[in-house]
């Protein structure tokens, strides 16, 4: 039915959606205001104390669109902008208030010469170390790295135990300059079957300042998104997959062990309802959870109440707070940015955290 609609419609009609969509893309790359628009989806409440966090009246914002996969969103208070990964196109991009979008940093994510193999080639997790410095999962290169002065990449970390990493998915920076970082299979070609894969599991990471690597648990089939808590006694992690979606809470140990685990939320009844798992998450100042998953961003109490969602309509894979107050939610659903203003604040991370 669908096909013989099409044949019935005037061309004209037919090419208007795609030329208004090329027109607002247009409209947001370059030195001009970018075009914004409304986003489609709406907050839903499950528990009064979600008013406090995000008002009756807030509205989700999309403020850039057109990209392939949208990934780790950090917000650079130096000058007011959002870096993001696009996973599929091996880049991040830089998007600013009355400037639009522009490409930051090529091959992000891989730097090999032959042509990737797999569909998911570039950055995801994005960071700045207590030096300013951007910190990067890549994918395709199977490593941690460090973005210098002159344009170049470090690599911090690519083995374990002589073993390659999978592909590095997320990370957070704890005060004392610990690097955390989870370590799925979804940038190898072949996911958890790809002929390449070296570690027999999926672990979660620390690498200290001085570069030790320290295998901090291997207990999730896929972890992916990673935050602490304000107080740094507790690490969050998801669990990236439809049948285990859930989100762990970790005891952190004075001598940066984890302890015992709990299971803090679980997804499995809302998978059917929208599409996504437990992804990238953001921990505000106050301990609330602000964790991509099925049908948008899950918005937890410190005691795992699920106090609501904020629904994109799409697959939605990370947050991260910024603006001038850090009180704006940045999220990456699927092909757009879109923002919320909220009532609460992101933790002061990286070079902006305190020692």
């Amino acid at each position: 039915m669908e096909a013989r609609a099409r044949m019935r419609t005037p061309r004209w009609q037919t090419l208007a959606p795609a030329l208004a969509t090329l027109l607002a893309l247009l409209g947001s790359i370059g030195a001009g205001a970018p075009a914004r628009h409304p986003a489609p989806g709406r907050v839903e409440r499950l528990d009064p104390r979600l008013d406090a966090l995000i008002a009756p009246d807030a509205v989700l914002e999309r403020v850039v669109d057109g990209q392939d996969w949208t990934e780790g969103p950090l917000w650079d208070a130096r000058d007011g902008s959002l870096l993001f990964s696009d996973v599929p196109r091996n880049a991040i991009f830089r998007w600013k208030e009355g400037v639009g979008l522009r490409t930051e940093l090529r091959a992000s994510g891989y730097s090999g010469r032959a042509r990737f193999a797999g569909r998911e080639p570039g950055s995801n997790g994005l960071a700045f170390d207590r030096e300013g410095r951007l910190l990067l999962c890549q994918h395709g290169d199977r490593a941690i790295a460090r973005g210098e002065s002159d344009g170049g990449l470090t690599p911090l970390v690519q083995r374990y135990e002589g073993r390659r990493l999978n592909s590095p998915n997320d990370l957070v920076l704890r005060r004392n300059g610990e690097l955390w970082f989870t370590d799925p299979p979804f940038g190898l070609p072949q996911g958890f079957d790809d002929p390449d894969k070296e570690l027999p599991f999926q672990g979660v990471f620390r690498l200290t300042p001085d570069g030790e690597l320290f295998l901090a648990t291997r207990a999730l089939e896929a972890p992916n998104g990673i935050g602490f808590s304000p107080d740094e006694r507790t690490l969050y992690v998801s669990n990236a997959l439809a049948s285990r979606p859930v989100w762990l809470a970790f005891e952190l140990r004075a001598d940066g062990s984890l302890g015992r685990a709990v299971e803090f939320a679980e997804a499995r009844a809302w998978v059917g309802d929208g599409e996504g798992v437990p992804d990238g998450l953001e921990v505000d100042r106050e301990g609330n959870v602000f964790a991509a998953g099925p049908g948008g961003v899950h918005v937890f109490a410190p005691d795992g109440t699920r106090l609501g969602r904020i629904e994109t309509g799409v697959p939605t894979g990370n947050v991260a707070f910024g603006g001038p107050e850090r009180s704006v939610l940045y999220v990456a659903a699927d092909h757009s940015i879109v923002r919320i203003q909220t009532l609460t604040r992101g933790q002061a991370v990286g070079a902006l955290a305190p020692r």
